[in-house]
Formats: structure tokens, C-alpha cells, sequence
């Protein structure tokens, strides 16, 4: 090989690898910008915890006076909880009692690129130690969608747990959305496998 070629494939992969340490798309083929807007000036832009993190981190932001909403483990009504003040840790924090179900604010607005959507998931660690996870499971949010992100949390363990300020609630990513059609079929559709019955036929 040629010292010129030589010379490009090394600039080529370094403009790669430049790449994915950004919130750009980890695909050499397309690189799309998914950026953020601060509504509070605390609020953390998300970020991807390693080089090849799938998804990015979004936090919590809680602000002194702010009123949290939430609806109690047997109560059908939205209620408010305030932002409270711990002074060990100096952080701002909301507690978030068994059973409850609380809208969680990023403090930020995503501007999606059209043809995608941001896919909020639950964090791993945070589920499985301390039992708080994404009610709806997954979170979607739509590209014409340009107001406050929340994180719809619920906490299934048996014990109060305090958000603070800054935590990382949940994970978000970045999906293309397919074009497709909603369309009436005058027939039912034709059997595509081997497959024979309906739910559950294939086991447990």
C-alpha cells in the first residue's frame, strides 16, 4: 500500500472515532443531532455514559418551591409534593413512596429531527436496587413534541426512596420511525409459518 492511502485510511478512522465520544449518531452512513433546550439553567444536558452507549442519560432536575406531581398508591386524583431539602447531602430531593406513580422533570426540551422519535427507558441499576422504574415502561416521545421531558416513574419496593437533583431517572434513545400506512383488509391475513393457534400456542 501506497504512503498516500496509507495517510487516508488513518484520517478516516479518525474522524470516526471523533465521533462517537458526541451525542452524534454512532453510524459512519448518517449522522443525525439530537440537541437540548434548558428550561432551568441546573438542568444536565443527557450524555452517553460509555463510547458505545445505545442509549444517553437523562436526570432529574428539582428545583426549590417546585410542586412534584403524583398520584398515591390507592388515590385516583393528582396531587402535589414539594421539593424538599436534605441537609446531609445539601441536595435537593422528592420522596417517592410504594406504589406511587410521579412525573419526574428533566428540565429540558428535546428539538427531535423529523423522521425520529426519543424511546425512554427504564435505568437498569436503578430498577433492580431500588425497585423505581418507568411506568408505561417505555416512554415515547414524538419529534412534534417540543415541550418538558418528564420520566414517568413508579417505586414497586416496599421501602421510600429520595430522587435527588441531578440523579440519572431514566435513559432515552434516538429511533428512526418507519413510514407506514393504516389500512382495512376485506380478508383475515394468510398463515405466514408453520405456527398453528393463537396466544399462548407456542408454550410457556
Amino acid at each position: 500500500m501506497s504512503k498516500a492511502k496509507k495517510t487516508s485510511t488513518t484520517k478516516s478512522k479518525i474522524k470516526i472515532e471523533e465521533n462517537t465520544d458526541t451525542t452524534w449518531s454512532k453510524s459512519p452512513m448518517m449522522e443525525e443531532k439530537l440537541s437540548f433546550f434548558r428550561i432551568n439553567k441546573q438542568a444536565k444536558i443527557p450524555t452517553f455514559s460509555t463510547k458505545d452507549s445505545a442509549c444517553f442519560d437523562l436526570s432529574a432536575t428539582l428545583v426549590e418551591g417546585d410542586e412534584i406531581k403524583y398520584y398515591g398508591s390507592v388515590q385516583n386524583k393528582l396531587l402535589p409534593r414539594r421539593v424538599s431539602f436534605d441537609i446531609n447531602s445539601n441536595r435537593y430531593f422528592v420522596q417517592l413512596n410504594n406504589m406511587e406513580r410521579m412525573l419526574i422533570p428533566t428540565g429540558l426540551i428535546a428539538d427531535i429531527p423529523v423522521g425520529f422519535s426519543i424511546r425512554l427507558h427504564s435505568r437498569s441499576g436503578l430498577a433492580f436496587k431500588q425497585g423505581v422504574y418507568l411506568t408505561n415502561c417505555e416512554g415515547v416521545i414524538d419529534s412534534d413534541y417540543v415541550e418538558p421531558i418528564f420520566a414517568m416513574v413508579t417505586n414497586i419496593s416496599n421501602v421510600p426512596v429520595k430522587i435527588f437533583d441531578g440523579d440519572r431517572i431514566c435513559q432515552g434513545e434516538l429511533v428512526r420511525c418507519e413510514k407506514y400506512t393504516l389500512n382495512e383488509s376485506d380478508e383475515p391475513p394468510a398463515q405466514k409459518t408453520d405456527r398453528d393457534g393463537g396466544f399462548g400456542s407456542t408454550g410457556v
